[in-house]
């Protein structure tokens, strides 16, 4: 068993993860079911090589599913926002995410603390691993006393969805993209709900909500909201659909600045949401959408 479970954390490509198979629920805590795989690959696609990152950010996920017993055997329950940077040479499959938080809630923590830390560890070591260096992560526990108080907001912008627009591209065309560069320089905030991809494994429906915030020539509204709708029938994770489209619209409109955040409806009790921008800058709040 030890053997098996070495193997599987040595592998890091998706099909090599759960991601769409069987698998048994580990009700005691177990580390090993974490499944990091190498951001490199996908980000050398968009002509991003080696440390230097065209831009910063982190995805921000919620857990609503952790529950851990007390000393006395008492079932726990939290919510766990948890802020992995973009710097980080792994992303982790949701999956093994999922499995991994459910390994906690047959095993006991004398507090709140304990179970933090623990996690915070456990998911920083596959994050950083194969980094020559490590550095932290985030994570914040909501405890039930404190549940009332976690938002439901939309995101804030001017919303693209209320163009009356004809749709025939459905996968990713950046070639849509365009923007008035012989014009003002403007700064605006441009959001849908019409994001959708599909999971780069299973193929299943990934639903999300975009905010597109930049300065510099104004970019063409309806062509961008084409240009989101073409994800519809693409397969790729959260963080790299959201690289994808800074990327493109960095090359084809040449903002001076830009930030792509998006919030992606919750799967297995996981939502996600990659933030990525071209300055350094106060993260946005993890607060989710109606639809998460």
């Amino acid at each position: 068993m030890g053997g098996a479970k070495r193997e599987r954390k040595d592998m890091s490509t998706p099909d090599q993860s759960l991601l769409g198979k069987p698998a048994a629920y580990s009700d005691h805590y177990d580390p090993s079911l974490l499944f990091p795989i190498p951001r490199a690959g996908h980000r050398a696609e968009l002509g991003i090589a080696g440390d230097r990152l065209p831009f910063f950010g982190a995805d921000l996920w919620t857990a609503y599913e952790l529950s851990w017993l007390t000393p006395r055997g008492k079932p726990q329950v939290a919510i766990a926002h948890v802020t992995v940077p973009c710097e980080t040479p792994n992303i982790i499959e949701s999956k093994s995410f999922k499995l991994y938080l459910n390994s906690f809630s047959n095993t006991a923590y004398a507090s709140p603390d304990e179970v933090r830390e623990r996690i915070r560890a456990d998911v920083g070591q596959a994050l950083w691993r194969g980094a020559p260096a490590a550095s932290s992560i985030g994570i914040r526990l909501v405890l039930p006393d404190s549940f009332d108080r976690e938002q439901v907001h939309e995101l804030d912008g001017v919303n693209l969805d209320r163009l009356d627009i004809e749709c025939t591209h459905y996968t990713p065309a950046p070639e849509l993209l365009t923007a008035a560069f012989d014009e003002k320089p403007v700064d605006e905030v441009l959001v849908s709900a019409l994001l959708k991809s599909n999971c780069l494994v299973t193929g299943q429906p990934d639903w999300g909500s975009v905010q597109i915030r930049y300065s510099g020539p104004q970019i063409d509204q309806g062509q961008l909201l084409r240009y989101l709708v073409s994800f519809r029938n693409h397969n790729e994770f959260h963080e790299q659909c959201v690289e994808r489209i800074f990327m493109d619209i960095r090359a084809r409109c040449r903002p001076v600045k830009l930030s792509v955040y998006a919030r992606y409806t919750r799967r297995g009790g996981l939502d996600i949401n990659p933030w990525r921008t071209s300055h350094p800058g106060t993260l946005p709040g993890n607060v989710r959408t109606a639809r998460q």
